[in-house]
């Protein structure tokens, strides 16, 4: 439980109207400026008593939804041998990003980006039969990752707080059923925090797994991109957003014109031959050169010749989405090729590739293989194709390998999607065997036999919340916490150093204490004009004002901060404090 109240005389409050110069971002400004939290090092933060106050309350409305959904609560280490990560080839995996360290006798450990090695492990040695699953574990817990670019303060870091859950189970059907009360689960964390999110498909990444979603804070500053239907509950990140497919109800197709080759001097990109050509970009069979590397040669291409050269057809105004190339063709990862590499497969400069005659593999966007009469390079610089067509000048495999874009047919049939910003706050996997199967973890069926545990994991990134709730509620003045995760449900502020005044205040501060609500009194002595200011800064959600003139005629003023106008609710003293209670349990719901 935290405390009820404090003074700002007694308090470690220091405001400022200035942010460093280094602070980047709306929420690494404002938190900074009032005074929540102070930099120590790249992507490494103190947090203050108000920060830290706003931190335990995210941390308490997680604990008590996971507890809710029938989770126990554990704590592993943030020091980790690395022979754990080793069994599972995520020692090497994670690259520079994981923090390596030698002990004294010079063995190795790393600090723990994730956990899923480490509770697998736990799991492994501690649950033998079927009759000790289904089984959800979790922990709020500092990782650590040594993020090549540290940035926009809390939403970026090298150390961070997070919570991680894994569930186990006996076969998959269990598996979908503990997912399904994690996303139960999440979503009322995310409302209880006040938080307009969206819960979108993803992309299961390095995590390997099968189902996955993320909850993404709906914020303009976000560093992701989602589509959302505006006729459905359809959302996805636009990693793997789709829309509808176009061959489902194709256009009608105008009558094919025979294939023409078209002299296109200077003139290499889609801007520029569009305009030579008089068309439109949609009209484009946009083709780019990758090189795809099998999972296997992900480690070492060159030693398992695993590199492959594809050539990607989109149409003109969309762009590739590699994500969904890579899956497409069952690769680790793919990239765009060099300038001489693409000459080498296609015998043009950049800017004059196209599928007619290439004879590599060729993987063809479900929206370019129905473009009529489509424009493509020529395979021979300055050169272009005109009048075009899929299954007659060219073949490929078709599959979906591009971005959404704004006003796409939702893939659903209802509405149109429309993209937005967002902030990941939380991701849901079902991993299935990827960990149990490679760390032997299993159980002992009923047919007596060993099975590999079906795992799930489940993250918040709890310390990335502080500054998502500040990116999404904030105004030119600073801070619009929601009240659950507020340090303070109410701002005292009182204007004079008047006896009468004080005492008013005390009163009414002891008054509040006694109906559960929290409170920040400013009882510096200060001008009304720095107070506010730093009232407004600070976010908490009422301002309560007890000045001379309120106090002779017997009143309050209570006004929430994210009301920008001027108005206030004038309330008289002897019943201010039941009023101000009633408020604030409304607004925490």
């Amino acid at each position: 439980m935290l405390c009820g109240a404090v003074r700002f005389t007694q308090a470690l409050i220091r405001t400022s109207k200035e942010a460093p110069a280094d602070a980047s971002g709306t929420s690494h400004v404002l938190l900074t400026r009032a005074g929540m939290i102070r930099k120590v090092g790249a992507g490494i933060y103190d947090y203050l008593p108000l920060g830290l106050r706003v931190l335990r309350k995210i941390e308490g409305i997680v604990r008590a939804e996971m507890s809710a959904a029938g989770a126990l609560e554990v704590l592993l280490p943030a020091l980790l041998p690395a022979e754990y990560f080793q069994e599972t080839g995520r020692y090497t995996g994670f690259g520079d990003t994981l923090l390596r360290l030698k002990d004294r006798k010079g063995a190795e450990y790393h600090l723990g980006p994730t956990h899923e090695e480490i509770i697998t492990d736990l799991v492994r040695r501690e649950v033998k039969s079927y009759r000790e699953l289904p089984l959800n574990l979790y922990q709020v817990q500092t990782k650590f990752r040594d993020e090549a670019r540290p940035r926009a303060g809390l939403l970026r870091c090298r150390e961070f707080l997070m919570k991680d859950a894994y569930s186990f189970d006996v076969d998959e059907a269990g598996a979908k059923a503990s997912y399904e009360k994690m996303r139960v689960a999440y979503n009322r964390i995310f409302t209880r925090l006040g938080l307009d999110y969206r819960m979108v498909s993803a992309d299961s990444g390095a995590m390997g797994g099968s189902t996955s979603a993320e909850f993404q804070v709906l914020t303009q500053s976000g560093e992701d991109a989602i589509a959302v239907s505006d006729g459905s509950d359809y959302a996805a990140n636009l990693e793997v957003a789709a829309a509808a497919d176009p061959r489902a109800s194709p256009p009608a197709r105008e009558a094919p014109l025979a294939r023409e080759r078209v002299h296109t001097p200077g003139h290499g990109t889609i801007e520029d031959i569009a305009r030579f050509l008089k068309t439109e970009p949609s009209r484009f069979l946009k083709s780019l050169v990758y090189l795809a590397v099998r999972a296997e040669a992900s480690a070492d291409p060159e030693r398992h010749g695993g590199v492959e050269t594809v050539m990607v057809v989109v149409r003109g105004d969309h762009e590739v989405n590699e994500i969904k190339l890579a899956r497409a063709l069952g690769a680790a990862e793919v990239f765009l090729a060099n300038p001489q590499a693409v000459e080498d497969a296609t015998g043009a400069r950049v800017g004059f590739a196209g599928p007619v005659g290439f004879k590599g593999k060729i993987i063809v966007d479900r929206d370019a293989a129905v473009v009529a009469r489509g424009v493509t390079g020529a395979n021979e610089t300055d050169h272009h194709l005109v009048n075009v067509e899929h299954g007659r000048d060219y073949d490929g495999e078709v599959a979906d390998v591009r971005n959404v874009v704004d006003g796409d047919a939702s893939p659903d049939g209802a509405g149109r999607l429309k993209i937005y910003r967002g902030i990941e706050a939380g991701h849901i996997f079902i991993l299935g065997t990827h960990y149990s199967a490679k760390m032997g973890a299993t159980y002992l069926g009923e047919d007596g036999l060993a099975h590999p545990i079906v795992m799930g994991c489940y993250g918040i990134g709890v310390s990335r919340l502080v500054a998502t709730a500040v990116e999404q509620h904030h105004d030119e003045d600073g801070i619009s916490w929601p009240m659950p995760i507020a340090p303070y449900h109410v701002h005292l502020v009182t204007l004079g150093m008047d006896e009468a005044i004080l005492a008013a205040g005390r009163t009414l501060e002891a008054e509040l204490v006694a109906k559960g609500v929290e409170v920040l009194w400013d009882d510096r002595d200060e001008r009304p004009g720095v107070k506010f200011k730093d009232a407004d800064l600070l976010g908490v959600p009422l301002r309560v004002t007890l000045g001379g003139k309120g106090l002779a005629s017997g009143v309050v003023e209570l006004k929430r901060r994210s009301d920008r106008s001027k108005a206030f609710d004038a309330l008289p003293i002897a019943t201010a404090a039941d009023e101000i209670a009633r408020r604030v349990r409304e607004a925490l719901g």
